[in-house]
């Protein structure tokens, strides 16, 4: 039974440590890419067409504090008014956010219609379910709460879906509020990375971008196509993008189709959101991954980049059990030619060639926007970097461990900002 259980250990960290240079892999292939593969941004440019109808749709729960900075930043968008409106989903807020939506609707009634919602299941996908029943456009767009657009904005998502193929379209995220504290700075380099090289990269390569749930489009005819947003899930982006791009639908994204966001400006803020994503996710996984292995719709490239883009909130767990693993391993006596050199990858690697993988990324993001001084702080996200593996665990030994299944709820984002600060974006 002794040798059983160490060769299963050994077994299973040769698989942990194989798994971390496919990911090490991942993040080098995409970064050369984004700085000397073929860039396409092929629907950027459209700026004079017969434009679909859109309806922009804002989630909003307890708002007051930036719902309005979002709401002027729409009404000053240059897209045909005719054929836009917003609908603002406020959903059982307690504080004044009802009242400024409503202050914005009778000052523009021909663009704002507010959506107080009082029953149903909490929750955003829930939220945008019901708000659905109440569009006609053919386009929906999504913004959260918080978002600043800027007013060339929803032409830069509405082009891409002139290509009949296209479901899902998504932009850029960039933290309007990076100057705050180091935080802050931390999440711009991570949201450059993330955005600037490996969304761009998957665009690149036709793979699968990642539809997000804010500065993010969805076609009326998908949604319907794969039923709809559903309840229960944490991620609704996610679990939106895999269920259309296995019915065989093409996700977008817009390297330069920028909208701003309120980062979070405390490290418990981070880590809350961070647990978010990571159950959300990691739902996404469970239901998907096989299905998302099996499809005949998808390239195998585009399968193995979504089971891996499936699995990246489960590596922060993996790597947890790797170094588990290595250390038993060593205190079993288990040290010889090949055991040895191999347990002290799986502990160093993560630090070492893995984050370093993920560093090049922010750093080439950095290059690109031509803010070479950002890259002072690089070495500073190893904090971030630990945190979120930490937090990421947490979370998912909770859901692997929870007794029973819980209602879905509100768990938005605290904001930091008053309302009326944000300045001149266009």
């Amino acid at each position: 039974m002794y040798y059983f259980i160490v060769a299963l250990l050994k077994i299973l960290l040769v698989a942990i440590v194989l798994l971390i240079i496919v990911y090490t892999v991942r993040h080098y292939y995409f970064t050369l890419n984004r700085l000397f593969g073929k860039q396409r941004q092929p629907y950027i440019n459209v700026d004079v067409a017969d434009w679909p109808s859109v309806t922009i749709l804002v989630p909003a729960h307890n708002e007051e504090a930036v719902i309005a900075d979002s709401l002027q930043a729409l009404t000053q968008v240059h897209y045909p008014r005719e054929k836009l409106k917003v609908i603002v989903v406020n959903d059982r807020s307690k504080d004044n956010t009802a009242a400024i939506v409503d202050d914005f609707a009778a000052r523009f009634p021909d663009l704002i219609i507010p959506f107080h919602r009082q029953e149903g299941i909490g929750g955003k996908a829930p939220a945008l379910k019901d708000a659905t029943l109440r569009v006609s456009s053919d386009i929906i767009i999504v913004f959260d709460a918080d978002y600043i657009p800027g007013r060339g904005l929803i032409k830069q998502l509405a082009a891409p879906f002139f290509d009949p193929e296209v479901g899902l379209v998504m932009g850029r995220v960039v933290p309007i509020n990076l100057a705050t504290n180091l935080l802050t700075r931390l999440m711009d380099l991570e949201r450059a990375g993330g955005y600037q090289v490996d969304q761009q990269a998957r665009m690149n390569l036709n793979l699968v971008p990642q539809y997000g749930g804010t500065v993010g489009g969805v076609r009326i005819a998908t949604l319907k196509d794969v039923g709809g947003w559903l309840d229960d899930t944490l991620a609704e982006d996610t679990d939106i993008t895999y269920r259309a791009v296995l019915k065989g639908w093409k996700s977008v994204y817009q390297n330069r189709s920028e909208c701003f966001e309120e980062a979070p400006e405390t490290w418990p803020v981070r880590i809350h959101q961070i647990k978010r994503w990571a159950k959300g996710h990691n739902q996404t996984l469970g239901r998907y991954a096989m299905k998302c292995l099996n499809n005949e719709k998808m390239r195998p490239s585009q399968r193995i980049d979504g089971m891996l883009l499936l699995g990246v909130y489960a590596m922060s767990l993996v790597m947890l059990v790797g170094w588990i693993i290595a250390i038993l391993l060593f205190y079993l006596g288990e040290n010889n030619i090949i055991m040895g050199p191999l347990a002290l990858m799986m502990v160093a690697s993560y630090g070492a060639v893995g984050n370093f993988a993920a560093f090049f990324e922010i750093a080439t993001a950095a290059y690109l926007d031509r803010s070479k001084n950002r890259i002072r702080l690089l070495p500073l996200n190893q904090i971030n970097f630990f945190i979120s593996m930490v937090s990421v665990c947490q979370a998912s030994l909770f859901q692997i461990f929870r007794s029973r299944k819980r209602a879905v709820v509100w768990k938005k984002t605290d904001r930091f900002r008053s309302a009326g600060t944000t300045t001149g974006l266009s």
